[in-house]
């Protein structure tokens, strides 16, 4: 039986961190909307896409995305997802950051977040239940963060050209390819690509290859196929650059 709670519904609860759980069915998707408290995202089954204004981030299973209150942010699922979210009240866990991140969710960390999920919403301060808080967020604050983002730059037109990547690949575009569409030098390109993502075309292009593959991985999608379409020269040369930006193979993610 699926279930829908609204986070927001969470807002006024008198505790600093208050963690629910939803289920949703395959393609789902929730509408660009917004929470005061901080939201980490973990998808139990499945896998979730968030994107905001700044950029797009995607948690395998294992991964969890951490969204800072007040961002505006869609969400997409992959599959049937069954999701253990953690709601926190600004300045409780400093160590999350004031940006949309990955973060690998340890074994620990997986049952804290199942565990918190069958708490009361208002539970005992001074007993078991604030404990697993506790560790929880000790868990959270020492959580490695994956490098799973695609930042999306300001500049209309270049991220009109990025949106468009993301919804359809194009695996053979060069720089001198994006620049001549938009009517700019090679140079005058590639330094405001930086400036605008913090990274260069290639690695950005690398990144984006990351969040488009995940998703299909886990739609059951052969690696043959994805390397391909994304403009690999053979299946071996993306498990290389995957495994080396994730320390995982394709395989790990696959249905």
């Amino acid at each position: 039986m699926l279930q829908r709670i609204n986070p927001n519904d969470h807002d006024d609860v008198a505790r600093p961190v208050v963690a629910i759980g939803n289920d949703y069915p395959p393609s789902f998707e929730l509408e660009t909307h917004q929470h005061r408290r901080g939201q980490l995202l973990y998808a139990a089954s499945g896998v979730v896409a968030v994107s905001t204004p700044q950029g797009a981030w995607v948690a395998p299973p294992e991964r969890a995305v951490w969204i800072p209150g007040g961002t505006p942010h869609a969400v997409r699922m992959v599959g049937a997802v069954s999701t253990r979210s953690v709601l926190i009240e600004p300045g409780v866990c400093g160590a999350l950051g004031s940006a949309c991140r990955v973060i690998e969710v340890s074994a620990l960390l997986r049952n804290l977040l199942g565990a918190a999920t069958q708490l009361p919403r208002e539970y005992d301060l001074n007993g078991r239940d604030h404990l697993v808080i506790e560790l929880l967020l000790a868990e959270l604050e020492r959580a490695p963060v994956i490098p799973i983002a695609v930042p999306f730059p300001l500049a209309p037109d270049l991220a009109r050209k990025c949106h468009a990547f993301l919804e359809c690949p194009t695996p053979h575009a060069k720089i001198a390819d994006w620049a001549d569409e938009l009517k700019l030098s090679r140079r005058t390109f590639t330094r405001s690509f930086r400036r605008e993502t913090g990274m260069s075309f290639a690695e950005w292009r690398q990144q984006a290859c990351l969040l488009i593959a995940l998703p299909r991985l886990a739609a059951g999608e052969t690696v043959t196929s994805l390397a391909l379409d994304l403009g690999y020269d053979s299946p071996a040369a993306f498990a290389t650059m995957f495994k080396r930006r994730l320390g995982l193979s394709p395989g790990h993610y696959q249905a």
